[in-house]
């Protein structure tokens, strides 16, 4: 009787494709929630839970999300320097207005796994405030959401 082995992707097998978003109009939490499984590789089938398998994903115009409510002034971000009296928090209206990037991949890190799995999935999440981004020589395709 032969046994069927597990497969295990090895580092030479992941063949890392490159998407590009334009998050124009999007909603903040919905657009998360479709990059994570990209940046994971849910969406191959050599997916594996505890490696890293996913794809580059290039996300354009994010200081135009959307989000729904009141949550520009009600969402806050918060930031501790370590020191007492140290905690900062900003809304998510200023946090638009001075670093779009800084939503988009915080929605997206609370989506992936914590660890060093997760921080270098995150690492594959690249985000530009206007239309233009430096990744035209891996040549990206398009990534439509249905809605």
């Amino acid at each position: 009787m032969s046994r069927q082995k597990t497969f295990v992707p090895k580092l030479q097998d992941v063949e890392r494709a490159w998407w590009v978003v334009d998050a124009k109009g999007q909603n903040l939490g919905r657009l998360a929630s479709q990059i994570a499984p990209i940046l994971r590789g849910k969406h191959k089938p050599i997916y594996v839970p505890n490696q890293d398998v996913g794809d580059f994903v290039i996300v354009i115009n994010c200081e135009q999300i959307d989000v729904t409510g009141k949550k520009l002034d009600e969402k806050m971000y918060y930031h501790f320097s370590g020191y007492p009296g140290g905690l900062r928090e900003t809304t998510l209206r200023v946090q638009l207005a001075t670093h779009p990037d800084r939503a988009i991949q915080a929605a997206v890190k609370g989506m992936l796994p914590d660890g060093a799995l997760g921080r270098n999935m995150l690492k594959k999440l690249k985000i530009y405030a206007g239309s233009e981004h430096p990744h035209e020589a891996q040549k990206p395709k398009e990534l439509k959401f249905e809605e």
